[in-house]
């Protein structure tokens, strides 16, 4: 792979056909064999569309998942949805419950893999729920230790990553957004995703977003990932300075796009943060990517987000001579 590439981290909004779907779908007005057509239509038209502006890695786009914690957990044994609980502001998410043992009964995400990286030349991220998130966001009516639910959702998720690089992805992302939850927790996460990734060949990425990054940045280092990927932005690059002191030891994909914002980030502004990147990271370890999914944003805001991010990289390529 060259130097300064560009990703993205997972989720792409629903297009309003598959919306107004997935409702019928819920009110048993449309069968799963339609869903699932519709769903196929939206994840090749987010393929296509990041093909045509350039993008590097791929990802499918998640059209076929509502919560990432609760597509994980309606896909494993020993696992329970309750109703709708708050996320934050107006969001809202069916938690998980786990009321027996975990364990996985076969492929959760791998097909969707596949159908997505048969439709592309590129690479397409094979993308998980990470075990602490999953053991944070869920109630525990079982283990009864937060440490053990997470190595059992780490059990569980190891075996979908193999399986996942027995189907072809070269890059393997890990979702973290509950690691800086507590601080005292961060040894669990380090043991849990390390056990996710361990005897990987594929490239593993953890993606992390929300809380003090400067409280844990001392466990960076630490995780057991080759690549991290790292919400900036909306943060105002306020890490850059210790960055520079405490060098990372590994890639980063570095987040110029604010993904809580409705406004589309002008060609220029990215170009500002990508060069800011660059300053501190070398472009062989740099990969350029949004903050967090794009999920919340409209259609039209992801496309004009993404848009600019490959614009603006492609210049910051063609000033430093990047290839």
């Amino acid at each position: 792979m060259s130097a300064l590439l560009t990703s993205t981290v997972g989720s792409f909004p629903k297009p309003d056909y598959l919306l107004k779907a997935r409702t019928r779908a819920a009110k048993g007005d449309l069968t799963p064999e339609g869903l699932r057509e519709l769903e196929d239509r939206a994840t090749l038209d987010w393929i296509t569309f990041q093909e045509d502006i350039g993008i590097d890695v791929l990802v499918d786009g998640e059209q076929y998942r509502g919560d990432m914690a609760t597509y994980f957990a309606e896909n494993l044994d020993g696992m329970v949805v309750s109703g709708l609980v708050r996320s934050y502001g107006n969001r809202y998410y069916k938690k998980p419950i786990v009321v027996g043992e975990l364990r996985r009964t076969g492929p959760i995400s791998v097909e969707w893999f596949k159908f997505a990286q048969a439709r592309t030349q590129k690479h397409v991220k094979g993308m998980i729920t990470g075990p602490y998130t999953m053991m944070d966001w869920s109630f525990d009516e079982h283990y009864g230790s937060r440490e053990a639910l997470a190595m059992a959702f780490a059990k569980a998720l190891h075996e979908e990553a193999r399986d996942l690089e027995a189907a072809g992805a070269k890059v393997i992302q890990v979702d973290e957004p509950a690691l800086a939850t507590r601080q005292d927790e961060l040894p669990i996460v380090v043991k849990a995703v390390g056990a996710v990734t361990k005897g990987l060949e594929a490239k593993t990425i953890l993606h992390t977003c929300y809380g003090n990054y400067d409280a844990i940045f001392h466990y960076f280092n630490r995780l057991p990932v080759d690549q991290l990927l790292l919400e900036m932005s909306n943060s105002g690059l306020d890490l850059l300075e210790r960055f520079k002191r405490e060098p990372l030891k590994k890639e980063i994909s570095f987040g110029v796009i604010d993904v809580h914002s409705h406004v589309v980030e002008t060609e220029e502004a990215v170009r500002m943060r990508i060069e800011k990147a660059l300053s501190i990271f070398h472009p062989q370890k740099l990969w350029i990517s949004p903050d967090c999914g794009l999920k919340t944003r409209s259609v039209e805001e992801a496309q004009g987000k993404m848009r600019s991010m490959v614009a603006a990289t492609r210049a910051v390529k063609k000033d430093h001579g990047i290839a």
